[in-house]
C-alpha cells in the first residue's frame, strides 16, 4: 500500500524538491518512514533545530531561486520553525513547509502537543491548509507550491498524523467536491503600464544628480542597471540584500547604504536631487533624501510595497528588468559628467578610507574591520557568502568587495541573529563545488551556530572538498551589535550583565568533531589566517579574537545619536578604550587633510 505520506514526497520531487530540511518527531512518524522508502529522492537533511531547517530552506530559495523545503513535527517542533519561516516571508523567498499534527480524533480535546497550528502559521504563510482527507494530499501540495512561488512568500501543509499512514490517493474519487490539480507553473512577465513610465523617464530626465538605490529585486537585471546608470550619470548605492546585483569593482558603485552604509552612499544620497530605487524596500528613511529634496521614481513588481518608503512621482509596478528594457529608450544620457565624477572619487575615498582604517590595529588586540578586508582580495571566485545579525555585519557590508558571479545574503528584514551558518550549510548543500564563507559573531555562534557544526560534521563527506568551506567567527566576547546600540540610541553605557558572553574555544570545539580550526590572535597574522583557512581541503572554523572596542561608525553621526554616545559613555567600562580609538579611526578620516599628507 502506498500511504499518504509516499505520495506526499513523490509530489514533492514531482516540484523539483531535492532535499527537504528538518528534524524527527512522533508527529511526522509517516514522512519519516517514507524518507527511508525514498530512497533520497527527496532527502531528509537533518539539522539540529527546526529553526535552523527552516533557515537552509529559506537560503536554498535565496541561493538557487528554487522552493526551499521544511518538515517539523507537531507542537513544539513547529512552534521551532516560525523564526526561520518568518526570515523567508519577510525577505520574500518561497518556502513550503510540511508540519505534522495530532491524529484527527484528539483534535480540540487538549490533547498532548496539540496546537491550533492553522492559526499558529496564519501570519507567516501566504497558504495554510491542513490535510483531513487523503484525496485533498494532490492539489493542498500542488496550491502550496504554486503560492509559494506566486507570492515568493511561505505555504504551510498541515497533516496530521493518522493522515499520513492512509492510503494514498493520487487521483481523487471523481465525485463533487474534488479538484484535479497538476504539478507546473510559470513565472510571468510583469509590464510596466506605459504611461507611467513615460512619467519617470520625464522625471529621470530632469534630473540633474540622479541617485540609485537597488534591492535584491534588480538580481536579475544586472545589465540593465547599468546602463541606467551610465545613461543617468548615476551611482548605484545597495541594499544589504542587493549586494550580490552588481560588483563592487564599478567605479559608480558606492556600496551600502544606512547605518552599516559607506560615506560615498551617504554623500551620493544627501546631494542628490533625484532618486531612483529598483526592487528594494530598504525601511531607513534617515538614510534617504529628506522628503522634498528630491524627485522619485520606483520600480518594483509588488504594487503593495511601491511608494511607501519615499514620496514617488512615479510609480512603476513591473518585473524591473523588463520594466529597464523598455525604460532605457526613453532616457536621455546626461552630458553634465560632473555629478557622475564626483560620486567616483567619494568611492575612492571611501574604499582608501576603508583600508586605513582596517590596517591600523590597537596594541596586541585584532581590528575586526581587518579580518574582512584581509580577505577581501584573496576572495576566490564564484564565492558564497553569508552573514549573521551583528557588528560583524558591518564588516561584512563595508569591507568585503563582491567580484561578479559571487553571491551574498543574510537576513535582511527580520534582522535575526542565528542564520549565518545555516545560510552557509545550505548554500554548500546546494552547489558542492563552490566556495562558501559565513561571517559570524560569537554571540550567534554560541546561539545556535556551533550546533550545526554538527550537522557539518554528520555530512562531512559530502560538504568536504577542495573548494573553500569557512565559518569566521568574530570572538569579541559581547553582543557588540546590542552593545553599541545601547550607547548610540538609548544614551546608556554597556550593560555586562547582558552583552558579556563566555570566552568559549570555537576551534578546539572544531576540531573535536572532526573539522579544522584556526585560531588567529595576532594582528600580524590575519593574512596568514586566511590563507591556511583557504586552503584547508575541509570544513573551517577560523576564530579571530577581536577588538570590542571599535565602533561601526555610521556615515554621518545623527545630533541626538551622538549626544546619547557621549551621555552613554560618562559611565562605560569601556570608555577609556572606546575614546581612543574612537578618536584614532576618526582622524583616520580625516588624515588625508593634514598637513604633510599629499592629496590623491
Amino acid at each position: 500500500m502506498t500511504q499518504v505520506a509516499d505520495y506526499v514526497l513523490q509530489r514533492l520531487s514531482e516540484w523539483g524538491v531535492q532535499r527537504v530540511y528538518g528534524y524527527p518527531g512522533d508527529g511526522i512518524n509517516g514522512l519519516l518512514g517514507a524518507f527511508d522508502r525514498a530512497d533520497g529522492d527527496p532527502e531528509f537533511i537533518q539539522a539540529r533545530h527546526e529553526e535552523m531547517a527552516a533557515f537552509m530552506a529559506c537560503a536554498h530559495a535565496k541561493f538557487t531561486g528554487e522552493v526551499g523545503c521544511c518538515v517539523a513535527t507537531s507542537g513544539p517542533g513547529a512552534v521551532h520553525l516560525l523564526n526561520g519561516l518568518y526570515d523567508a516571508k519577510l525577505d520574500h523567498q518561497p518556502v513550503v513547509a510540511v508540519v505534522g499534527q495530532q491524529k484527527r480524533l484528539s483534535l480540540g480535546t487538549h490533547y498532548q502537543q496539540e496546537i491550533a497550528l492553522d492559526q499558529l502559521f496564519a501570519d507567516v504563510s501566504e497558504f495554510c491548509q491542513m490535510v483531513v482527507h487523503s484525496g485533498q494530499t494532490r492539489h493542498v501540495i500542488d496550491r502550496a507550491f504554486k503560492t509559494a512561488l506566486t507570492t515568493r512568500g511561505v505555504a504551510t501543509v498541515i497533516i496530521p498524523n493518522d493522515i499520513q499512514e492512509e492510503e494514498a490517493q493520487p487521483s481523487p474519487p471523481r465525485e463533487h467536491g474534488s479538484v484535479f490539480s497538476s504539478v507546473g507553473w510559470s513565472r510571468p512577465r510583469v509590464l510596466p503600464d506605459p504611461d507611467e513610465l513615460r512619467k519617470a523617464a520625464g522625471v529621470l530626465n530632469a534630473g540633474g544628480k540622479v541617485a540609485m538605490l537597488v534591492g535584491q529585486g534588480a538580481a536579475k537585471a544586472e545589465a540593465e542597471v547599468i546602463e541606467v546608470a551610465e545613461l543617468l550619470g548615476a551611482g548605484v548605492a545597495k541594499a544589504l540584500l542587493g549586494r550580490e546585483v552588481l560588483p563592487d569593482d564599478l567605479p559608480f558603485v558606492t556600496g551600502p547604504i544606512g547605518l552599516l552604509g559607506s560615506k560615498a552612499s551617504d554623500n551620493m544620497i544627501r546631494g542628490c536631487d533625484t532618486l531612483l530605487m529598483i526592487g528594494s524596500s530598504f525601511p531607513y528613511s534617515e538614510w534617504l533624501p529628506e522628503e522634498g529634496q528630491a524627485k522619485g521614481v520606483e520600480i518594483d513588481i509588488d504594487g503593495r510595497m511601491i511608494g511607501i518608503r519615499y514620496p514617488m512621482d512615479a510609480h512603476v509596478v513591473g518585473d524591473s528588468k523588463e520594466t529597464l528594457r523598455a525604460l532605457i529608450p526613453l532616457l536621455e544620457r546626461k552630458k553634465d559628467r560632473g555629478w557622475r565624477k564626483k560620486i567616483e572619487k567619494d568611492v575612492r575615498e571611501w574604499n582608501d578610507l576603508c583600508d586605513r582604517w582596517a590596517g591600523e590595529h590597537f596594541g596586541k588586540t585584532i581590528n575586526p574591520q581587518s579580518v574582512a578586508a584581509e580577505l577581501s582580495s584573496r576572495l576566490p571566485d564564484g564565492a558564497i557568502l553569508s552573514a549573521d545579525s551583528g557588528s560583524g555585519t558591518n564588516w561584512w557590508a563595508r569591507h568585503l568587495k563582491l567580484r561578479d558571479g559571487m553571491r551574498a545574503s543574510l537576513s535582511g528584514t527580520l534582522a535575526t541573529m542565528g542564520p549565518g551558518t545555516p545560510y552557509a550549510i545550505a548554500a554548500r548543500f546546494a552547489y558542492p563545488d563552490r566556495p562558501v564563507i559565513a561571517f559570524v559573531g560569537d554571540g550567534a555562534f554560541q546561539m545556535n551556530g556551533m550546533n550545526e557544526m554538527i550537522t557539518v560534521k554528520r555530512y562531512l563527506d559530502r560538504l568536504s572538498g577542495p573548494a573553500p568551506f569557512i565559518f569566521c567567527v568574530f570572538n569579541n566576547q559581547d553582543l557588540n551589535q546590542v552593545t553599541w546600540e545601547q550607547r548610540a540610541m538609548a544614551g546608556d553605557p554597556k550593560y555586562p550583565g547582558s552583552q558579556d558572553i563566555p570566552d568559549v574555544p570555537y576551534a578546539a570545539y572544531a576540531e573535536l568533531l572532526g573539522l579544522k580550526g584556526i585560531v588567529c590572535d595576532n594582528p600580524k597574522k590575519v593574512g596568514a589566517a586566511w590563507d591556511e583557512a583557504l586552503a584547508a581541503g575541509r570544513p573551517v572554523v577560523l576564530e579571530f579574537k577581536v577588538d570590542a572596542e571599535i565602533a561601526p561608525i555610521p556615515p554621518h553621526i545623527m545630533k541626538e545619536q551622538g549626544k546619547k554616545a557621549v551621555k552613554a559613555a560618562l559611565h562605560d567600562p569601556e570608555a577609556t578604550g572606546i575614546a581612543t580609538k574612537g578618536v584614532r579611526q576618526k582622524l583616520t578620516e580625516y588624515a588625508e587633510h593634514l598637513p604633510g599628507r599629499g592629496k590623491k
